[in-house]
């Protein structure tokens, strides 16, 4: 038995405890509540005092590409242009090795857990990549096996053959913390036959499934109208691609994609219409606001998902398109895009976005009965943040501390089913010379 002390505990499920602690049995956790309450209930326990500083659940980073940590600032040059950045990626990721694909996932996997994400909902054409990433470095999640270009439906059942090898070979390698799901990549590179075969599939074997929808105004142009860049580039392909002429949501939607309750990630340009959808059919939403706006797309309407329900948590996407793994930092630019965007309706809080970033991701991948809040029963995923810097003091609201004043080198441990993934040997390194000069 553990305990863990700090100035401020954040269940997130309730309201935050000034100093409070959590009890870790195991790979559980055994209690959380004042500090004093939990000493005299476990007096055997050994204790752990991180003074001041924020427990809280472990972050949840429900949309990332390990796979592309390589790339980092690689094409930072061409993010204007969203369709030269396709290629380019695609390109470069062709030159790489399969060790060098490895080796980049797992210094992604290190720099989140470094930055107190417990949880990864991580996509990757070379899954296994993902897959080695998270159980080298302790880290839980859902590696999402993505597909490869396939818009013509003339190949969808070769397609859907490969693909489901590629999964099966995945699922033998499943751990208690590492899961494994499909990633029909997108609309507007998957053919609707293949969108059939793998929604039907996910369903009837109780699949998770991640897709990138309405994340850009090509991919809208595209299905709304059959016009733009992804046109022309099937036509030099000689491919045969009919637009629905509607948009992403209703296109899933009718093809029975929706009814497989998929993570959605970034829907930019979604209408009320498509919020509507994503809400009756009980779809989830990894909101990415750092890499949308990098790449120019635009602000999704992140408070209308929250106000009307949907499981909403908060996703980097790729260091190639973001630059970093920081969710405290996603949280702060979620926050403020929020607030910024044109015809928002409300502000978001720092409440809700930390929120967002814990429990809101735990419900994205519908992992909420596990993780997301610090909570008897749950599983020990806990991320500790030092509120020592000078930035930071005073703090008035740990929430807005935590969202607008912190980033991810102000972790300090994270810890994964009860055991140690990362702790910072600096903030050691100060506590002993304080300790020492006291």
């Amino acid at each position: 038995m553990k305990l863990l002390l700090a100035e401020h505990m954040l269940p997130i499920s309730s309201p935050p405890i000034r100093n409070g602690a959590v009890a870790i049995d195991g790979d559980l956790i055994a209690a959380a509540g004042d500090a004093n309450d939990l000493k005299a209930r476990f007096p055997g326990a050994s204790v752990e005092d991180h003074g001041n500083a924020a427990i809280l659940p472990g972050f949840v980073n429900c949309h990332s590409h390990l796979e592309l940590t390589a790339m980092r600032g690689a094409l930072d040059d061409v993010e204007h242009d969203f369709r030269v950045w396709l290629l380019k990626i695609n390109e470069l990721r062709a030159e790489m090795s399969d060790d060098d694909i490895v080796q980049a996932a797992v210094i992604g996997a290190q720099e989140g857990a470094a930055a107190g994400v417990t949880c990864f909902g991580d996509v990757g054409r070379f899954g296994h990549a993902g897959l080695t990433a998270l159980k080298q470095t302790g880290l839980r999640g859902i590696v999402f096996q993505e597909t490869e270009f396939s818009p013509d439906n003339q190949t969808a059942d070769d397609d859907f053959r490969k693909l489901g090898e590629k999964f099966e070979k995945l699922k033998k390698e499943e751990t208690g913390l590492v899961r494994v799901g499909l990633s029909p990549h997108s609309p507007y590179t998957v053919g609707s036959r293949l969108f059939e075969l793998i929604a039907q599939y996910a369903i009837i074997n109780r699949i998770p499934l991640s897709i990138h929808a309405s994340e850009s105004a090509d991919e809208h142009d595209l299905l709304t109208g059959g016009s733009g860049f992804f046109s022309d580039l099937y036509e030099s392909f000689g491919l045969d691609w009919n637009s629905p002429n509607c948009t992403p949501i209703e296109y899933l939607e009718r093809l029975g994609v929706l009814s497989a309750r998929p993570l959605l990630a970034h829907c930019v340009t979604v209408s009320e219409s498509d919020i509507a959808r994503i809400a009756s059919n009980r779809a989830s939403i990894a909101h990415c606001p750092k890499s949308n706006a990098k790449f120019g797309h635009g602000y999704a309407p992140f408070e209308r998902f929250l106000d009307t329900g949907i499981a909403c948590g908060l996703g980097s996407d790729s260091v190639a398109s973001n630059n970093v793994c920081d969710i405290l930092e996603e949280a702060r630019f979620a926050a403020l895009a929020a607030r910024n965007r044109a015809g928002s309706l409300r502000s978001v809080s720092a409440a809700e976005v930390l929120e967002a970033a814990t429990l809101g991701g735990a419900r994205a991948l519908r992992l909420d009965t596990e993780i997301g809040s610090l909570e008897e029963g749950k599983q020990a995923d806990i991320s500790v943040v030092s509120l020592d810097a000078m930035a930071q003091w005073p703090v008035n609201d740990v929430y807005a501390t935590l969202v607008f004043a912190s980033n991810a080198r102000d972790v300090v441990l994270t810890i994964v089913a009860g055991k140690e993934v990362y702790r910072c040997p600096v903030h050691d390194l100060g506590k002993r010379a304080s300790a020492d000069i006291m």
